[in-house]
């Protein structure tokens, strides 16, 4: 999946498998995936940076890197539905089309007999001496034509990479120059309509190839200089939290300078304080590694050295998963509610593409409860919270009950404060909206009920120990959550699948059954492809945990189907040829 931001490969002698030429294309595009190994200058390689991180400038708004490894292309044809993989075969023969056959190259004849192991890609921000850019749609992708693409491609065999770099195929329009910049030879086209790539060769070792002939310039004094992208600020010690040595892919945004770069694009504009803030954030980059039942994200973000905010460390979540039933379709936990909120004003207030403004938030609950958000609620919800939806499944329900109850936990910090504010909100639902407040029980402990006009119960509330304190909306699940399950979602071997563990202390978690809400649920459509990909997908599981007061890890796990045709996918004859026919 892509990644904020934000995936590849072609032709063998005996008609290699898709997987096969997955690998090709996967050296010169753009649009795809995400892999890294960084290395610094005098080294090759080091396992703990992004390949080529020390050509890279350092103002490259996002690089990434991925593998030239065929299995572990093979190995992720295994994955999704029959509907799933055909959308991916189109993208990569779009994308070998656009940037292998297109231009007279194959992939396995032209690159695999000198490239190693990774390779990677950097989309650069235009010059700062340059004017404001001018988006333009190209292929219907948002596209920038002074923002330029730099590929870092590792020699294994410089022999034969010098020679192809010295012996180019000949253009279909145009001819090849050859040129110097601060002693190193470049090779560039010259005529070519709206193209002009450039390549060069550093130490014999790295083959840079630039679609702009500032954009070389620009590698070569990053490398010379070293002003590169291993020189940005924490990227060096927040990297390697991530790096793992056979990934399939890494990447790198540079969110301050993306920022920047947004306030360029019409009708998306972010406002000043939005852009001030964001200044306070350096970078996000993350790790997708293949396993047996789906695929890794490993995730780190990080402020920038010189900002003034600082990250509380509040790993305290993990518990809410022990007090829901195992059939729980989703929960999202939380180590402080009312710590989240401010995070959220700090960067949602006065920005267009927030889903809902602080402001829109505290009016609507004071329109909908006549409660202040901040005074009567999040004052005393400083503790661990879950939201979770929980299936109906009792054999009682009649036709009007709802299929699902949402269920709200949080750890009170006052109690007493908080007890008060339930009461006012039992005062508001009953003579703002004629409900009936009942007492009542559920094995042997007191709660609340909300019955509505017409009898129906609609909402329950009550506490969990002594300070846990629960709302139940929508179906009446109360029972499944008191008294505490004694088959818990901890126990659930999907969430134990999905949810990964590395974390611990976490400052959050979450679990989605995707297979269960697809196939019981009609859900909005929130991106492109939608179905496409939830019918691909078993489940998702996600955690969060405050490194220190400067960073923050994520850990994600996506756990996919079996293509259909997985059992012959390591069969080349047995899946689609999309190599070049040239």
């Amino acid at each position: 999946m892509a990644l904020p931001i934000v995936s590849v490969p072609m032709k063998k002698k005996q008609k290699p498998s898709l997987a096969l030429t997955l690998s090709a294309t996967g050296l010169l595009i753009i649009g795809g995936g995400v892999a890294y190994r960084l290395f610094s200058q005098g080294h090759l390689y080091s396992g703990n940076l992004l390949v080529g991180a020390n050509i890279i400038p350092s103002d490259a708004l996002f690089a990434a890197s991925l593998t030239t490894d065929a299995k572990q292309w093979q190995k992720l044809q295994e994955f999704g539905t029959k509907e799933s993989q055909a959308e991916l075969n189109k993208t990569l023969i779009q994308l070998r089309d656009r940037f292998l056959t297109n231009n007279g190259f194959n992939f396995e004849q032209d690159i695999q007999p000198w490239v190693d192991d990774e390779v990677t890609f950097a989309i650069l921000a235009p010059e700062t001496s340059q004017p404001a850019p001018k988006p333009v749609a190209t292929d219907g992708v948002a596209a920038n034509s002074q923002q330029s693409i730099v590929m870092v491609l590792p020699v294994k065999n410089p022999e034969v990479a010098q020679r192809i770099l010295s012996q180019p195929k000949a253009l279909k329009t145009g001819k090849w120059i050859d040129r110097t910049y601060q002693g190193t030879p470049i090779k560039q086209s010259e005529g070519q309509f709206g193209t002009s790539l450039s390549a060069t060769l550093l130490d014999q070792r790295f083959l840079v190839i630039t679609d702009n002939p500032k954009a070389v310039e620009r590698a070569i004094d990053a490398y010379k200089n070293k002003t590169s992208l291993a020189t940005v600020g924490s990227f060096a010690e927040n990297f390697p939290k991530i790096a793992e040595s056979h990934s399939f892919a890494q990447f790198y945004v540079n969110v301050p300078t993306a920022a920047k770069i947004a306030t360029t694009a019409p009708n998306r504009r972010l406002p000043a304080q939005v852009l001030a803030q964001l200044q306070n954030n350096q970078g996000l980059a993350g790790a997708i590694t293949l396993e047996s039942e789906g695929v890794r994200l490993k995730g780190v973000s990080w402020l920038n050295p010189q900002s003034q905010r600082l990250l509380s460390i509040d790993n305290t979540a993990g518990s809410m998963q022990q007090r829901m039933p195992a059939e729980t379709l989703m929960m999202l936990s939380g180590s402080n509610l009312q710590r989240l909120w401010g995070d959220y004003i700090l960067t949602s207030q006065g920005n267009p593409l927030s889903p809902v403004s602080p402001e829109q938030l505290r009016s609507g609950v004071k329109s909908l409860i006549n409660l202040d958000l901040e005074r009567d609620l999040l004052s005393w919800m400083k503790g661990e919270f879950a939201v979770s939806l929980i299936p109906n499944t009792s054999k009682n329900g009649t036709p009007g009950d709802f299929r699902a109850g949402l269920v709200f936990m949080i750890k009170a910090s006052d109690r007493k404060l908080a007890e008060t504010s339930l009461q006012k909100l039992d005062d508001v639902i009953k003579n703002q909206y004629q409900f009936q407040i009942q007492p009542g029980t559920i094995a042997n402990q007191p709660v609340v009920n909300w019955i509505g006009p017409f009898g129906t119960l609609t909402a329950s509330h009550g506490w969990l120990d002594k300070d846990i304190a629960f709302l139940v909306l929508g179906a009446p699940v109360t029972d499944k959550i008191v008294p505490k399950p004694n088959n818990t979602l901890a126990s659930n071997l999907a969430y134990q699948h999905t949810v990964p563990t590395e974390l611990n202390p976490t400052n959050g978690a979450f679990f989605l059954d995707v297979e269960r809400m697809v196939n019981n649920f009609t859900l909005n459509t929130l991106f492109p492809k939608q179905k496409t990909f939830l019918e691909a997908t078993r489940s998702i599981g996600a955690t969060t945990s405050v490194s220190d007061s400067r960073s923050t890890r994520y850990d994600v796990f996506l756990s996919l189907k079996k293509s259909p045709n997985s059992a012959t996918s390591s069969n080349p004859a047995s899946t689609p040829n999309i190599s070049s026919s040239k």
